[in-house]
């Protein structure tokens, strides 16, 4: 009898469940709109990205190598070259380097074994740098898509998404999440501190970017930069080096592959919130200037939702739209710089809505009416709120293997990718990472009531 009854209860939750979906799809609808309303209020003030077309088209033709390379590009065709090998070629000639450089190489090594200890410390240190240096606009974005790796990192031990996959999973995840993040740090801390030194000594120190193993590909835009400091070709260039960075070294990897990208619960971290990049706006009273007759007291969020993340090409349109948008419109910019000074970056997602999320496990929600829950109430109350726990707290520094040293600039395709950053028009996030949160507690709960 008591086991009749709770069938009975179990298959009750189920169907309340599933009748709570005709509303959920309700408040997405109603949601989109408001996104459309807010996202005009953040556009009203854009600002110029000062694009250099000529240096583009320069910096194109120089590393087309050729005068016909130009034409043919321009005629939308490519000229394949052959690899360009630098890293043997720096390492015979690094004893033939000044003294000085020779400090300066071992000072910029250690400075980046330091600041790669984490993805807190990786954070950091592009925000530091980023105040130091604002012409960089490139460690501000990276400061804060750094800051979505590390909420995604502890996402994997969260109230939600820690019981919708297995241990082997979150812990393949999580080091395809870290290597990106470390890997990318390595790459383009060097070349940010090279600059940081060349403006210290008033000179050009970008002969030494091969002896850090940065590409060919970036060497004529930092000498460009040091020339006519236009910062939105210099991060296109940025981007475009990063993502193909890691694209053999980790999203192509074998490793990576099989038990991550390919993998059928990478699909649902998908779903959840995996494939959103946000950038919180305002200062510590949750809410941005913007929003002062708004009743939500959550803080807004801008971004985007990113699909297809094995692709090159999709993760350097994303980082060009998400740098359109935080250097292309002011409110934006100035709703993100107040944020990241008054909320130090700590991996979990109480830092953006404390409304919502805890880093205390005994004050959070632990029942399968979490969906429900979200659905009836704006924010929820202490001790009903959602686990979102501090990185370090869940996660631990990590040994890899070595490094591949190779460029990955052979061919000139990516070169498409060098023109002026649109700004996207649709930049409002708050209610579609609302909804997104709502899709993750429904597949909690329906995964408890199916699996109890």
């Amino acid at each position: 009898m008591s086991h009749s009854k709770g069938f009975k209860t179990g298959r009750q939750s189920i169907w309340s469940l599933l009748f709570s979906v005709p509303r959920a799809a309700a408040e997405a609808f109603g949601g989109l709109t408001a996104a459309w309303i807010a996202s005009s209020e953040l556009r009203r003030y854009p600002k110029d990205l000062a694009w250099n077309e000529g240096a583009a088209r320069s910096i194109t033709c120089l590393l087309d190598k050729t005068a016909e390379g130009c034409q043919r590009e321009r005629a939308g065709q490519t000229m394949r070259f052959d690899p360009l090998l630098r890293d043997s070629t720096a390492e015979n000639n690094l004893g033939q380097l000044p003294a000085q450089d020779h400090l300066l190489i071992q000072r910029i090594h250690e400075a980046v074994t330091e600041a790669n200890k984490s993805n807190i410390t990786r954070t950091r240190a592009y925000l530091e740098f980023y105040e130091d240096y604002p012409e960089i606009h490139w460690a501000l974005l990276a400061h804060m898509v750094s800051r979505n790796a590390g909420w995604n990192m502890s996402d994997l031990q969260s109230g939600l998404m820690s019981d919708l996959t297995d241990n082997r999973f979150k812990s393949h995840l999580y080091r395809f999440l870290e290597r990106c993040n470390a890997l990318i740090f390595q790459d383009a801390y060097p070349q940010l501190l090279l600059y940081k030194f060349s403006k210290q000594k008033e000179q050009s120190y970008f002969h030494l970017l091969p002896y850090f193993h940065v590409s060919a590909f970036m060497s004529p835009f930092w000498e460009r930069f040091w020339i006519d400091r236009n910062s939105s070709l210099l991060t296109v260039a940025l981007i475009i080096n990063e993502q193909n960075y890691i694209e053999n070294r980790v999203v192509r990897h074998p490793y990576f592959r099989k038990n991550v990208l390919d993998a059928p619960s990478f699909q649902l971290h998908e779903l959840a919130r995996l494939n959103q990049i946000i950038f919180p706006l305002g200062d510590t009273r949750c809410r941005h200037d913007l929003f002062k007759q708004s009743i939500l007291p959550l803080r807004p969020l801008v971004g985007l939702t990113m699909k297809h993340f094995d692709d090159p090409s999709t993760r350097i349109k994303a980082g060009k739209s998400l740098y359109a948008m935080l250097f292309g419109y002011e409110d934006i910019y100035r709703g993100v710089f107040k944020y990241v000074h008054c909320s130090p970056h700590l991996g979990s997602r109480s830092e953006y809505w404390p409304a919502l999320f805890t880093t205390q496990r005994n004050k959070t929600m632990n029942s399968l009416v979490e969906s429900k829950e979200l659905l009836q109430s704006e924010w929820l109350t202490n001790g009903h709120q959602l686990y979102s726990p501090l990185l370090e707290d869940v996660w631990h520094d990590t040994e890899y293997e070595p490094i591949p040293r190779f460029d990955w600039f052979q061919e000139p395709t990516m070169l498409r990718h060098l023109s002026k950053p649109i700004r996207p028009f649709l930049v409002d996030m708050t209610h579609a990472h609302r909804t997104a949160l709502e899709r993750t507690a429904f597949a909690h709960d329906l995964s408890g009531h199916l699996n109890p």
